[in-house]
């Protein structure tokens, strides 16, 4: 079903390695890419369960836009072992105009079609999704 807005169709791909991320937890994180000539959002990179944080943010282009979904393992302050499933929309200045209109008008409904997302993040450079960053959002 293509979203109306972009005409940006999902990869039943996506929502398939999500439910595996969530529930079963096989992967710590996904990224996700837009394929402009098939009009549809595709599965471009999965995380082993083993990556930390750092790695995942090195695994997205610098120059490009994307969507990622990252599962954040924490200890609460009443040491409490959590999780939390980010959506992060990246969207750096350097990528091309037309990218980040595509991106920005997918984004929703692409959202929607990944339930059990806990906290969103919009990213255009690193220092919008550092560790310090996601720490301070765990609590909302």
């Amino acid at each position: 079903m293509a979203n109306a807005a972009s005409g940006m169709a999902v990869h039943d791909d996506c929502k398939l390695r999500f439910l595996e991320l969530k529930a079963k937890r096989t992967h710590r994180s996904i990224v996700f890419k837009i394929e402009e000539k098939q009009k549809q959002v595709i599965v471009e990179k999965i995380g082993e369960p083993t990556q930390n944080y750092e790695d995942f943010t090195a695994s997205l282009p610098p120059n490009e836009c994307r969507y990622a979904v990252y599962d954040f393992d924490y200890v609460t302050a009443e040491n409490c072992q959590k999780s939390r499933i980010f959506f992060i929309a990246w969207s750096p200045d350097t990528s091309r105009v037309r990218s980040k209109m595509i991106y920005a008008s997918s984004k929703d409904r692409f959202k929607r079609e990944l339930d059990g997302i806990q906290v969103e993040l919009q990213a255009t450079d690193p220092t919008e999704m550092d560790l310090d960053v996601i720490k301070s959002r765990l609590s909302k």
